[in-house]
């Protein structure tokens, strides 16, 4: 909490699915006690809620790769 207080904005980023994960918990956790804090929405970028892939083609297309990643980091900076 420390961490949002200071930068005001939150980028959860997360292998598993965007539903029902780890991630989707810290972003919950941050928002319900920095809610104060935050300059705008706290942002996940994770799997997309489908079954996980098997073929390792596949698989790449999957986890969020470095795209996804500057994509959701350069919307927040927006806000």
């Amino acid at each position: 909490m420390e961490s949002v207080a200071r930068c005001s904005k939150v980028v959860v980023l997360d292998e598993a699915n965007a539903t029902c994960a780890a991630g989707a918990q810290v972003a919950a956790v941050i928002a319900d006690r920095a809610f104060e804090d935050l300059d705008g929405p706290v942002r996940r970028v994770a799997t997309p809620d489908v079954p996980i892939p098997f073929s390792p083609p596949l698989e790449k297309a999957y986890i969020p790769q470095v795209e996804t990643v500057t994509a959701g980091l350069k919307e927040l900076a927006a806000y």
